[in-house]
């Protein structure tokens, strides 16, 4: 799933059942993803591999999918969660609870890209038959669904929110949606694109 629908999906949901705390909901949500925003902008602004070698060979590099694992660990996550539930932090509570979010959503919608749940007590990748991404496995029918998820809890965000800056980002990655889905899935399975798949985001 990509990374702002975790944003607005862990929001709307955890947000609503506890309202104050959406700084924590957020950063739970994006932070499974930061090892991948550190690996690209390596691999890409400062070593400047290739860009079609950097989802196809540099981010199963073994070093890169260890980070990966790291940060998609539900193990690590539970870890964090009940201590905070020990030490009574809610906010920490809710940043954890919300990256384990992060990662059930992220379960069955991952392929060959998969990632490391279980991580550091297990390797094992549940490769799933659908893809968020891919149209080889369903990928089309699985970002129709994300994208009118997104679109769907928008408004319900939206009223969870209260400074007018993060609303309009809120509302800057809506029309980004709009603007990619068109671009990218409504056109993967015409005639000519057929033969072709994205890049894989692998968030």
């Amino acid at each position: 799933m990509n990374t702002p629908s975790h944003y607005i999906l862990n929001l709307a949901v955890l947000g609503t059942l506890s309202p104050g705390f959406n700084g924590a909901i957020t950063l739970g949500a994006i932070a499974p993803d930061f090892p991948i925003f550190a690996f690209y902008l390596v691999v890409r602004a400062i070593e400047k591999r290739p860009k079609e070698k950097i989802w196809s060979e540099a981010y199963y590099e073994p070093f890169w999918q260890n980070c990966v694992a790291i940060g998609h660990s539900v193990p690590l996550a539970v870890l964090g969660l009940l201590v905070c539930l020990y030490c009574g932090w809610q906010p920490g509570t809710l940043f954890f609870g919300s990256a384990i979010l992060h990662s059930c959503l992220d379960f069955p919608l991952h392929n060959d890209d998969a990632h490391r749940h279980f991580f550091p007590i297990s390797d094992y990748r549940f490769i799933s038959p659908v893809s968020y991404w891919d149209p080889r496995h369903y990928g089309k029918i699985a970002a129709s669904i994300e994208f009118l998820l997104v679109l769907a809890t928008v408004p319900i965000v939206f009223n969870l929110l209260e400074s007018p800056i993060s609303k309009g980002i809120l509302g800057a990655i809506a029309l980004l949606y709009l603007w990619g889905y068109s671009r990218l899935y409504l056109r993967i399975l015409s005639p000519k694109k057929t033969s072709q798949t994205p890049q894989n985001p692998s968030s």
